[in-house]
């Protein structure tokens, strides 16, 4: 089996397909493609595919948590967001935490061992003292991809004008999952890259809002919700007002704006991809999370600086017409807010404001060492920079 890169398709051998049902089933939000062969299954669909995957033991899993970690502490890496962790995984984790090699602070973000549902008996929160691991929120899925043509758009795509790509879960399913997680306490991050996902996404959480806090305004229960969209990757300006409106938080990868270069405006539009798409500058006074939704992207934060200052490749260092202007520079950040959306915005996002993202008195020994400091790079050197030392709760955990 094959992934797709942003893991909302896979592709499988004859075997997969002789195991089977036939004729397949319709999957909402899903598609099965069949031309020019059979084999690729979107979003949905892959739940057909998955049901015979094998699936690892709790050894392997531990294993592959240590390799990770280690991985990660290597690009400078202190914390993560893990956009997705089922109850036995976060088992995993409640394990793991307590020894030497849990090397890494991990916001998990709860998924239900089937996506998009309400499992209130398998959830946990977590809180620890040392704020290593902490669990108190929920993720769930409003549509897929823009690469493989499913993000859930307003009007069709420019260049597959018959579909307006999937929404993996209806309007009034997602609200109501919404506020029920919303009720329990979690905070309700949702995948959102088209347009349409976005406005549904935002409908759910305001309506969330007003239910959850009746006495006070959907943008002071916001302020203590915290609800997050995450990627915000094709808004309609009408709901880019309302973010502002409400202080809904953008959780942004800044280089799928550049992965995505050289297609957004064959799937978009010139017009589309200009007034809508892959907004940071414009969303900043909403304190948006900048981030790499490794493994679709690379972890290297250097990397994801460099693609929201440059709006360039980090791998090749071009802009979509292969120079060296930048793409869409009208939404390109400074360093300084592109550090600040890396360090602040995440914590702010994890509930870590004042604890998180910072040095200072009272806040987590988490630390990197470079070379030099930033601000004495040329931009370009962001692309490979090799960090020196990695620092978490006061320990060294990686040394070049």
């Amino acid at each position: 089996m094959l992934d797709r890169v942003d893991v909302h398709c896979v592709w499988v051998s004859e075997a997969v397909l002789q195991l089977l049902p036939d004729p397949l089933p319709d999957t909402p939000g899903g598609e099965v493609i069949t031309v020019p062969g059979k084999g690729v299954f979107c979003d949905n669909a892959m739940d057909l595919v998955m049901e015979h995957w094998p699936k690892p033991g709790k050894d392997k899993k531990t294993q592959y948590v240590k390799s990770a970690m280690k991985d990660l502490n290597k690009f400078g890496l202190v914390g993560m967001h893990d956009a997705g962790t089922t109850p036995r995984d976060l088992e995993v984790y409640e394990e793991l935490v307590k020894s030497a090699d849990w090397t890494i602070r991990v916001y998990a973000m709860l998924e239900c061992e089937k996506r998009n549902t309400f499992c209130p008996k398998d959830a946990v929160k977590v809180s620890r003292d040392d704020g290593l691991l902490s669990v108190r929120s929920v993720k769930l899925f409003a549509d897929g991809a823009l690469g493989s043509w499913g993000s859930a758009l307003i009007d069709p795509y420019t260049d597959h004008p018959w579909t307006s790509g999937s929404l993996l879960i209806n309007a009034s399913a997602l609200s109501t999952l919404t506020l029920a997680w919303a009720l329990e306490g979690y905070q309700v991050n949702i995948h959102a890259i088209g347009d349409l996902a976005n406005r549904l996404a935002i409908d759910s959480m305001s309506s969330a809002l007003d239910i959850v806090c009746p006495d006070i305004s959907r943008h002071d229960c916001q302020t203590m919700r915290r609800f997050r969209l995450e990627h915000a990757q094709i808004i309609h300006q009408d709901d880019q007002k309302r973010i502002h409106e409400l202080g809904i938080i953008p959780s942004i990868q800044p280089t799928h704006a550049t992965s995505d270069m050289s297609y957004a405006e064959l799937r978009l539009g010139k017009k589309r991809t200009n007034e809508e798409a892959y907004r940071m500058r414009s969303l900043l006074p909403v304190n948006p999370i900048l981030g790499s939704d490794f493994p679709v992207e690379p972890p290297d934060p250097f990397q994801g600086i460099f693609a929201a200052v440059a709006r360039r490749s980090p791998h090749t260092g071009l802009d979509a017409g292969g120079g060296h202007h930048g793409w869409y520079m009208d939404e390109a950040l400074t360093l300084e807010q592109a550090l600040h959306g890396f360090t602040a915005g995440p914590a702010y996002g994890a509930f870590l404001d004042g604890k998180a993202g910072i040095i200072g008195v009272g806040a987590y020994a988490d630390w990197v060492v470079l070379d030099k400091p930033l601000e004495d790079m040329a931009m370009d050197d962001l692309r490979a920079l090799n960090v020196k030392e990695t620092w978490v709760a006061g320990r060294k955990v990686y040394e070049r």
